[in-house]
């Protein structure tokens, strides 16, 4: 006979619970593994082995806390307080936005252009740091400034960069360029804002606990990469190269952007899912090697 307050029957009912509102049980179990997990501190390995261990007062109340959230909506990545990115483990709050696999798309294409040594890499609106971070974390020698305009994020960024030793990231309080004055750079990466400011997903889902500034981006969603790539050419070094995020149906209107302010070896990047994701433009000046 099945302990009625044992570790397994707990997790069975909350997977239950979450299944009736997912429609998806594989999903459903999953989260409440992990959020059982997080409450005792185990991997997955322990919670098979204990199974039929009783389940402690105390840590089942906060474990049916975390299903209500969840139940509520509230995404899993604020309930753990984390998510994995690119091999790295991040802090998350209700301050950032939850990092996804299909921005994993835009360090790929940026660590593909950063093979020299001292090479300078600004990160635009980094949020948790997630694409900052990944890239100091995979390019040591390259020098990373990342800005944010929320001092609450820039926190979090931080904190993430401490947790994980990593030295070569500057964070700095910075709508867009605003506060970087004369600096230079080689690349410039971003994921900004990019929905419509009326899209009906961003009342659906997870976006609704997501900072609404970190997503929605005026009528059309553009108008934060409008102002990236207006102004990328001042602040990237000759041959320095743009590359942003964007939505799946964007591609056409950011690469028509980047032409019109001058980028050349304009190209689209797709997701995992194969969606246009990322377009990167160069900077086409040459550095002089005379004088004039």
């Amino acid at each position: 006979m099945t302990n009625a307050h044992s570790i397994k029957t707990t997790f069975l009912h909350a997977a239950n619970q979450l299944n009736t509102q997912n429609a998806d049980a594989e999903s459903a179990a999953f989260e409440a593994q992990l959020l059982l997990q997080s409450v005792l501190n185990v991997n997955r390995a322990w919670l098979i082995a204990h199974e039929n261990d009783d389940l402690d007062e105390k840590l089942n109340g906060l474990f049916q806390t975390h299903i209500a959230r969840r139940l509520n909506g509230e995404p899993i990545a604020y309930i753990l307080g984390k998510r994995e990115f690119y091999g790295l483990e991040l802090i998350v709050t209700p301050d950032t936005l939850i990092p996804r696999p299909d921005t994993e798309i835009l360090v790929e294409v940026a660590l593909a252009k950063i093979l020299q040594d001292k090479i300078n890499v600004l990160d635009l609106g980094t949020g948790t740091g997630a694409i900052a971070l990944a890239i100091a974390k995979n390019r040591p020698q390259a020098n990373l400034i990342a800005v944010d305009a929320s001092s609450a994020a820039l926190q979090v960024a931080t904190k993430n960069a401490q947790q994980l030793a990593l030295t070569n990231v500057e964070f700095i309080l910075s709508n867009w360029f605003e506060n970087l004055n004369d600096m230079r750079f080689d690349v410039i990466v971003s994921n900004p804002p990019y929905i419509a400011q009326n899209d009906v997903h961003l009342s659906q889902g997870d976006l609704r606990f997501e900072p609404a500034s970190a997503l929605a981006s005026g009528a059309d969603g553009l108008n934060d990469i409008r102002q990236i790539v207006a102004n990328s050419l001042i602040y990237l070094k000759p041959q320095g190269w743009l590359m942003l995020e964007h939505g799946y149906d964007q591609a056409a209107q950011v690469q028509d952007l980047m032409a019109d302010t001058g980028l050349v070896n304009i190209e689209t990047f797709k997701d995992f899912g194969g969606n246009d994701r990322v377009t990167i433009g160069k900077n086409p000046l040459i550095v002089s090697t005379h004088w004039d």
